[in-house]
């Protein structure tokens, strides 16, 4: 196994700025990282030098629905592969594969195919150049038909403990997130499932009032899907669950950074509120994503885009063509610091999953994934598990 000794002018870990760092590879994980005068790197090692770039941790998008053509409800490896290979070129090394609301054989098998593709992943080295997918977001069936957004109502379900079974048991220990609607009748018991199941809660889809929502907070959901987005707005005599989120300091926020799903000032004021540790920047990403305008799939639903734009012919908008190095300069381009942006991309998606001692990091022990930003904090290069992204994937990047 191979030594990889990747010499830079910065990295950040991102709780740390280190200068001129050596960051040490072997195999699928960092084995060391530090000041080159602090790391005594083998004779043996293969040196990659990239002075005047800054190594960060690769991205972790847990709200990802498709990209390159394909959807994760069309249930294939050929989709999932197309996926996870198209965005790894944007630094997304690490995604939580996300359903729709579809019929529950619809669901079960796509939810089957993410854990099929999991044990692939472990066993393939062709799949350590793509990013990993670390388990189901299951956004849906249980949400209030008045919040559906691009969901179709023929799917829509009150929380069902029984089906909700039958989607973990399909999930064979990977799901990861379950997007609800507190509100619901039913929806308390399966807070509570699904925390005793080791999964998040988020509030998500829902027309919950504020204390509806913060009932549900007490009772263990801890995260909140797309905020803004499919949500009852905030006022200030009906403050909801939006008020629910903003005041609550151990509730996490997805933000779609597009520039299109939110208004910057409402982002300022997202930010202010929660600050970086509190929110997760996620792509909300359909199968349109790194494709031309036209006709896609959004589950079992078709949606049309337009300028990048995804709507339903309701005219709502159906997730995004976001990736996440364009929500990074979306945020910088709002004055956000890059030390306060990162961990949204990276430690804080990786806290919320309980993985941040492998991903979101750069540390010993880690995986190695891995990114080179430029002066102008474009990609320059991706590492994903310890392998070289194909640099035909990743539209100009220089590569390591």
């Amino acid at each position: 196994m191979s030594l990889e000794a990747i010499f830079a002018s910065r990295a950040l870990t991102p709780r740390d700025e280190i200068a001129d760092p050596v960051v040490l590879v072997e195999g699928e994980k960092i084995v060391a990282i530090g000041r080159q005068r602090e790391i005594s790197v083998p004779a043996s090692a293969n040196r990659i030098h990239k002075r005047g770039l800054t190594i960060v941790p690769g991205f972790v998008d847990v709200h990802i629905h498709g990209a390159a053509g394909h959807d994760v409800m069309e249930g294939s490896d050929e989709a999932l592969a197309a996926i996870t290979s198209k965005v790894v070129a944007r630094g997304t090394t690490a995604l939580v594969a996300t359903t729709v609301s579809a019929s529950e054989e619809v669901t079960c098998t796509a939810v089957e195919a993410v854990a099929r593709w999991m044990d692939h992943q472990k066993q393939s080295e062709t799949a350590l150049g793509s990013a990993e997918i670390l388990g189901v977001h299951l956004e849906g069936p249980f949400i209030n038909p008045a919040r559906r957004g691009a969901h179709s109502d023929q799917w829509i379900a009150a929380p069902s403990l029984a089906i909700f079974q039958r989607y973990l048991k399909a999930a064979k220990g990977r799901m990861r997130i379950l997007t609800l609607a507190p509100e619901l009748p039913g929806a308390a018991g399966l807070i509570a499932e699904a925390r005793k199941a080791g999964v998040v809660v988020s509030l998500g889809h829902t027309d919950a009032s504020y204390a509806e929502a913060m009932a549900a907070i007490a009772g263990g959901a801890s995260h909140a899907t797309h905020v803004f987005n499919a949500m009852r707005p905030f006022t200030h005599r009906d403050t909801g669950v939006v008020g629910a989120v903003l005041t609550s300091p151990n509730v996490t926020a997805e933000l779609i950074a597009d520039g299109v799903h939110v208004d910057d000032p409402a982002i300022r004021v997202l930010l202010a509120m929660k600050g970086p540790p509190g929110v997760i920047l996620v792509s909300d990403g359909i199968a349109a994503t790194g494709m031309p305008d036209g006709k896609y799939k959004l589950g079992t639903s078709e949606v049309r885009v337009t300028e990048g734009i995804a709507r339903t012919d309701e005219g709502k908008l159906a997730g995004s063509t976001l990736t996440l190095d364009r929500a990074l300069h979306h945020l910088l381009g709002l004055g956000v610091p890059l030390r306060e942006v990162l961990p949204m991309l990276t430690s804080n998606p990786a806290r919320l999953l309980g993985l941040d001692h492998r991903k979101g990091s750069l540390q010993a022990g880690a995986d190695a994934d891995l990114l080179l930003l430029d002066e102008h904090f474009e990609l320059a290069g991706v590492m994903a598990r310890g392998t070289l992204v194909n640099q035909s994937r990743a539209k100009d990047s220089a590569g390591f």
